[in-house]
């Protein structure tokens, strides 16, 4: 996954996390956490009501930020020998030695630049919108699809799944599926996780099951989110479902 797309979801869920979940957690006097199967880091620093970056420079931890179940993380204090040992040793890039074209000032001035893409959306799933999107509410972020368990869940448009997991408490097991560099969609409340991360995904294509809300009702939680900013997926949704 490339930064940008990383720095996007992690925002996302940052998002989402915050929406719902449990109330925030002390932090323990040895300062350490363990991590605890279904976490993620942004969970377990969102729990301490701490920033993420902040976690994973304190224990050496780089892209993709990958932790493991049993393994100890240091919540606060200074950085662990090792972690300060890992942070001193970048990966080695590399060096391009190619002459760079130059292009003359009236050429670039020539270049069109790419307008962007139309992404041509679809229903996620057939069902009764029961909650609206409510601009600038805390929980109302998407909308709710009534359905019954089990029934297929679609990926709205074309894209790349870059989340597929159930490490959000509230949103039972998600999918986010990125469609271009500007908006993301999530797919909540599901009962099968279909397709994993780094699947690239065609509009249509079934990529959940339905599963139960916290409400105990069959229902989808969809939600489209633009530069990682929630909107109205009504307005971009075709009419008649």
């Amino acid at each position: 996954m490339r930064p940008a797309t990383r720095l996007l979801v992690v925002g996302f869920l940052l998002a989402l996390s915050g929406c719902s979940g449990p109330a925030v957690r002390f932090v323990p006097e040895n300062g350490m956490h363990v991590v605890r199967p279904g976490e993620t880091l942004y969970s377990i620093a969102r729990a301490y009501d701490l920033d993420w970056r902040q976690v994973a420079t304190r224990n050496g931890i780089r892209s993709p930020y990958t932790i493991q179940v049993g393994q100890r993380l240091r919540l606060t204090g200074a950085p662990s020998k090792a972690a300060r040992t890992a942070a001193a040793s970048p990966p080695p890039s590399v060096v391009q030695t190619a002459p760079r074209k130059v292009v003359p000032k009236a050429a670039r001035m020539a270049s069109p630049a790419h307008p962007p893409r139309v992404i041509a959306w679809a229903w996620p799933t057939r069902g009764r919108v029961v909650s609206r999107f409510l601009d600038g509410h805390a929980t109302r972020k998407g909308i709710d699809i009534a359905g019954t368990v089990g029934q297929p869940v679609r990926a709205a448009a074309a894209g790349e799944v870059v989340y597929s997991g159930s490490g959000l408490s509230g949103y039972g097991k998600l999918v986010i599926v990125k469609h271009d560099a500007r908006f993301l969609t999530a797919y909540a409340y599901n009962k099968d996780l279909l397709v994993r991360e780094g699947e690239p995904v065609q509009s249509g294509q079934v990529i959940a099951r339905m599963g139960m809300a916290e409400a105990d009702k069959p229902m989808l939680h969809f939600e489209i989110r633009l530069d990682g900013n929630p909107v109205d997926p009504l307005r971009f949704l075709p009419q008649g479902g």
